[in-house]
């Protein structure tokens, strides 16, 4: 066996020990028992310590400076996703990598209850833990690197994204979002009935439930190697070919839950998508965190809250919900509805940039160490006020919300809003390269634009860079352009 060959048997362990994480976290999340954490906590940190023993032993090194890939692009891919892991995990010492895996399981069931109690001063002392074990290895990795401590925690979540990348779209993002929110809410005002329907509360949870089956197994979800679920923070989780989503439903209004869903559903099927040739290796795996959610924006806000998409999904609401009010219309003004709110999630496309600006500018000051995490609430407070003009009136609807930074995934916020501008510039590819795109959505037709994104960005998996998979399947490079085209198209246009 080559040296090649022995890696690609090492990188499937430590593939199906990642699988095991992952159906591990996603029990913790849903179903565990409160009075399991503890124990859950110490098993999930033994199986990141022991794929972190694999990947940096001796024997690793070795055969990564041997292994030949030969002519095939995808093996010398491959070969060089394995060589980015090796360095990154070498650079932080193990017993570091379990303190922060044990650290953060504490820390993300204590964040339950405060967040539910909207008291910070209770998460406060383990997610200091948190944040120092993060800014420990991030310094690590970063010194590794040559990157700073916040580009270095980028990197994880999207390899070789950097701050000076970030900082100019933002920078835009920043200078004309209030001046286009503030247009988009006076046209909105000049509407009438703009809140209108569509039915009538409550709308059971089971009806919703099932509706949001019907809408998984309608864009190309395949129940058979996934499920849906519930739990306190929506997300896509579980393993290869175990592909498990969560939502929370509210009885009083049906389009969190769904649009969560149909979110949750652009991950799973980029997982879904993933070329199966190369389950198992770094390569096969999906590109990052930015392509991850284009992929769940481009399903949400691209396509399902589309007046095509609305034109599908009313009939089939009435038949779910019953009462009045279920016509298209009705439908797509209450999902483009906008209005400045408190909770990222729930966020409509328009606002939804300036909640992740305000975490970026926040994390990354807080991994520099020029924000101190005790003052964390009133500077989360502030830039809300100063982007969004809301007075935020509790924790709970302010820095407690998200479950990122008691999970330790700082760094990660920045790709919500980089994967909504790819999502945008997705769109506009797939319209060109799709002339009747529109009226198979009407039809609830979605094969073809599943099978565009699939050749542009799902088969392509970790074959190429982010910036490489966006400029091949739009012809440009990653920026604000295209989002801003489409929110004034939407919701200015005549």
């Amino acid at each position: 066996m080559t040296a090649y060959e022995t890696l690609e048997r090492l990188f499937a362990r430590l593939s199906a020990l990642g699988d095991a994480q992952g159906v591990l976290s996603w029990d913790r999340d849903v179903m565990m028992p409160d009075g399991a954490a503890e124990r859950r906590g110490a098993t999930m940190a033994t199986l990141e310590g022991l794929r972190h023993e694999l990947l940096t032993a001796p024997e690793t090194q070795e055969l990564l400076e041997r292994a030949d890939p030969g002519d095939d692009p995808w093996r010398a891919a491959n070969l060089a996703e394995m060589r980015r892991l090796h360095t990154r995990a070498v650079a932080v010492p193990g017993d570091l990598v379990e303190a922060l895996s044990k650290a953060s399981s504490r820390c993300e069931m204590i964040w339950r209850g405060a967040r539910a109690n909207s008291d910070f001063a209770a998460l406060l002392p383990d997610l200091q833990v948190v944040l120092d074990l993060t800014r420990e290895g991030a310094v690590a990795t970063g010194e590794a690197l040559s990157l700073s401590p916040y580009d270095a925690l980028l990197d994880a979540f999207d390899p070789g994204m950097r701050r000076d990348v970030i900082a100019p779209i933002f920078d835009k993002l920043g200078r004309e979002l209030p001046s286009l929110l503030q247009a988009v809410l006076d046209r909105q005002s000049a509407r009438s009935n703009a809140e209108a329907g569509p039915g009538r509360a409550p709308f059971p949870v089971a009806a919703q439930e099932a509706f949001g089956r019907t809408m998984m197994e309608a864009v190309g979800f395949d129940m058979t190697r996934g499920r849906l679920d519930v739990s306190t923070h929506p997300f896509c989780g579980g393993a290869t070919d175990d592909v498990r989503i969560t939502t929370r439903y509210d009885e009083a209004n049906f389009l969190p839950a769904f649009l969560g869903v149909v979110h949750e559903t652009g991950h799973a099927l980029y997982e879904q998508g993933l070329p199966r040739a190369w389950t198992g290796q770094p390569v096969g795996t999906a590109r990052g965190m930015t392509m991850h959610e284009s992929q769940s924006l481009f399903l949400e806000m691209q396509i399902a809250r589309s007046p095509a998409f609305a034109s599908f999904a009313a009939p089939a609401m009435e038949r779910a919900f019953g009462g009045e009010g279920w016509s298209s219309d009705a439908l797509y003004r209450r999902m483009t509805n906008v209005e400045p709110g408190f909770i990222r999630v729930d966020a409509d496309e328009v606002t939804y940039p300036a909640h992740i600006i305000a975490r970026y500018e926040l994390e990354s000051a807080m991994v520099d160490g020029t924000l101190a995490l005790r003052d964390l609430p009133e500077a989360f407070n502030a830039r809300i006020k100063a982007l969004l003009g809301l007075t935020v009136p509790d924790d709970r609807r302010g820095c407690l919300q998200d479950i990122h930074w008691p999970l330790g995934l700082w760094g990660y916020f920045p790709c919500y809003a980089l994967g909504a501008l790819t999502a945008a510039q997705l769109k506009e590819a797939a319209t060109a390269a799709l002339p009747d795109l529109d009226s198979s959505i009407r039809r609830g037709e979605f094969g073809d634009v599943v099978g565009w994104l699939r050749k542009a960005v799902h088969e392509r998996a970790s074959s190429a860079s982010t910036m490489e998979i966006i400029a091949d399947a739009t012809g440009r490079p990653l920026g604000a352009g295209a989002y801003l085209r489409h929110i004034r198209e939407r919701y200015l246009a005549d």
